[in-house]
């Protein structure tokens, strides 16, 4: 009776120890990459890059460019970036910017040659573009989601999307009972997709 015992025992424990070996820490998926050059179009090797936010626990990451002048940092949770870009001898550029969850944010510098207490702010720039997915995600705020007249569900959450429709529109929740199922226009094949939550 005692070695079944310890047998289940061992048992156990080796169970837990394998679904320990799959169990991986949720990361961000989000990335800053990018290239540096300078103003003749050269790439700069050794350039430090530095992203700082509240998002992040350490306060910031950073990196520096390779020998064909590009930098990439992993692993970002969503929020507002500063973006510090310094080399010896070139002026220090800054740049801000708002990472989206599981967005590849592309950002490239060009670097002029300057005195080292020089710093240029980069304000007013055009939209990062994610170049390397074509998956939109957007979270919506909880002041946001509380300002709305909805009835709660996933149909009338799912309809506050830009290009969503519903089958069935749901004001307030007045058809929160009825089979609703959504459509979604897709540019690249012009006719609407449709999928049932129910």
């Amino acid at each position: 009776m005692e070695t079944r015992r310890s047998g289940a025992a061992c048992a156990v424990l080796v169970s837990l120890w394998c679904m320990a070996g799959f169990v991986t820490p949720a990361s961000a998926q989000s990335v800053i990459t990018g290239t540096i050059k300078d103003t003749s179009g050269a790439v700069m090797p050794g350039v430090s890059v530095e992203a700082a936010s509240p998002a992040l626990i350490e306060g910031s990451r950073s990196a520096v460019t390779d020998e064909s002048g590009q930098y990439r940092i992993v692993d970002l949770r969503p929020g507002v970036y500063a973006l510090t870009f310094t080399l010896q001898g070139f002026n220090t550029v800054k740049r801000e910017l708002e990472l989206s969850s599981n967005f590849t944010a592309t950002i490239d510098i060009a670097l002029s040659v300057g005195a080292l207490e020089e710093s240029v702010t980069v304000t007013g720039s055009s939209p990062v573009v994610d170049v390397q997915s074509n998956v939109k995600q957007q979270v919506l705020a909880r002041d946001v989601l509380d300002a709305v007249p909805t009835a709660r569900t996933i149909q009338s959450i799912g309809q506050l999307v830009v290009g969503v429709t519903l089958t069935t529109p749901d004001v307030g929740g007045s058809r929160a009972m009825q089979q609703a199922y959504f459509n979604v226009r897709a540019p690249a094949r012009r006719r609407p997709l449709s999928w049932s939550t129910a």
